[in-house]
């Protein structure tokens, strides 16, 4: 019990120790964001955080989607609940992957189909992924000329690169052998089945090209989403800049915050959000106020999906000790 919470103490330091730098050394003054906050336009910022709700109803059905090609048919009320434990453990586990694992252990025990759940699960991370990496190069190809810094471009281009190369070693046969003869010793065993058995999974749905084509387009308007609610709580804050800068630096923002090291990204967004937007003209406290009250969105939400999850633990429970009728797979 005590190995499992030292992950989770280690992250709310790390968070402690990035908000503590960036408010000590970095010439945030703690009063004027403060003062930011308390001064903004209370309707945008209410606008923002429903806006905000879209992304999670939109990622569920892009999720269920992958389920039922999948063909696991669950109630969109099961559903709900295992996606709402995701929600609110993404903010406690590492980084905002966490949640993940959550989900695909809560329905793989309820389906008894591990390999389906967990192919599903990696599918709808890889397409929100594939969505976050299309907003960030349409978007620079619009603001290309407002980007002064050539660290923009380097990330933009690190995220794509990663895409190419996960894209390339799931879907290129060739890539793909080669990987699975690295793993030829016998304590990789395991290993290399649970990888064989995935890649299997996922390739299944190469035949399902109607549901892939909607979870990206449900991938790219949910990274629409999360530029948009910075934007308009930027207005509320008073900050007035092109809106592309949003659409640029916010998938920038997202994939850094992926990283395993604070909680649900506080600490680390914020002094992020700060070194890119001081670039486009927004003052160091107006960029941080900005970040900490997207931040807030977050834990909001996380807040309700951990109200759900635990408000249905007997409801579950009950669901694990009886006979599941789920569609067999072909």
């Amino acid at each position: 019990m005590f190995k499992k919470i030292i992950p989770l103490v280690l992250r709310i330091g790390i968070s402690i120790i990035l908000l503590f730098f960036l408010f000590k050394f970095q010439h945030v003054d703690t009063q004027e964001v403060l003062k930011s906050i308390k001064n903004a336009d209370k309707g945008l910022l209410l606008l923002a955080l429903v806006i905000y709700l879209f992304a999670y109803i939109l990622a569920l059905f892009r999720w269920e989607m992958l389920l039922k090609g999948a063909k696991i048919h669950l109630s969109l009320k099961r559903v709900i609940m295992s996606f709402s434990g995701g929600v609110f453990f993404n903010t406690l586990l590492p980084s905002s992957i966490g949640g993940d694992v959550v989900r695909s252990v809560d329905l793989a025990t309820h389906t008894k189909r591990p390999r389906e759940v967990i192919a599903t699960v990696l599918l709808d991370r890889l397409s929100g992924y594939v969505g976050l990496v299309i907003v960030a190069l349409l978007s620079l190809l619009f603001g290309w000329k407002l980007i002064h810094h050539k660290s923009v471009l380097l990330s933009i281009a690190i995220i794509t690169g990663i895409l190419i190369a996960v894209l390339l070693v799931l879907f290129n046969r060739f890539l793909y052998s080669k990987i699975n003869r690295l793993l030829h010793s016998p304590r990789a065993g395991k290993i290399r089945e649970t990888i064989k058995n995935l890649h299997q999974e996922i390739h299944i749905f190469r035949q399902h090209k109607k549901i892939i084509a909607n979870n990206l387009i449900l991938s790219v308007l949910i990274q629409v989403i999360g530029p948009l609610t910075f934007y308009i709580t930027a207005l509320a804050l008073g900050i007035k800049i092109n809106i592309i800068y949003f659409f640029i630096y916010l998938p920038i923002i997202v994939a850094i915050t992926l990283l395993p090291i604070s909680i649900g990204g506080l600490g680390l967004r914020e002094n992020i959000t700060k070194i890119f937007f001081v670039q486009a003209g927004v003052v160091d406290n107006a960029a941080v106020a900005m970040a900490i009250l997207n931040t807030f969105f977050i834990f909001v939400y996380a807040a309700i999906g951990g109200l759900i999850y635990v408000l249905t633990i007997h409801h579950r429970r009950i669901q694990y000790h009886t006979p599941h009728h789920v569609q067999p797979h072909s």
